[in-house]
C-alpha cells in the first residue's frame, strides 16, 4: 500500500510549484491525491512515479473525502500494483 498519509504542510511543501511537490513525492515514494488537475497532466506527460490519485469529486468535507477513499480502496490498491498508469480518476 502506498506509505502512510503525509501533509503537504507537515513538510513544509504548501506554497511550493506544484513541479517541486511532484518530484518531493517521487523522491519520497508518496502517492499525490490531489483534486487539481494539474497533476493529472504531470502524470500524463511524465508517467510514475509518483502515481496520482484525482479526486474529480469537487469540494467536500474532510470526512466525505476519507469515505470516499475507503469505499475506493481496492481500486486504489490495484491502481498501485499496476507500474504503466500513472492516474487514478476517482468520481
Amino acid at each position: 500500500m502506498f506509505p502512510q498519509s503525509s501533509h503537504v504542510r507537515s513538510h513544509g511543501l504548501s506554497e511550493v510549484a506544484d513541479r517541486a511537490l511532484w518530484e518531493f513525492a517521487k523522491a519520497n515514494g508518496f502517492a499525490i491525491v490531489t483534486q487539481d488537475a494539474d497533476f493529472a497532466e504531470l502524470a500524463a506527460l511524465l508517467g510514475p512515479p509518483p502515481k496520482v490519485i484525482w479526486l474529480r469529486t469537487g469540494n467536500q468535507m474532510t470526512a466525505a473525502i476519507a469515505d470516499l477513499l475507503r469505499r475506493h480502496a481496492e481500486t486504489i490498491q490495484s491502481f498501485e500494483r499496476d507500474d504503466g498508469t500513472a492516474c487514478l480518476e476517482i468520481y
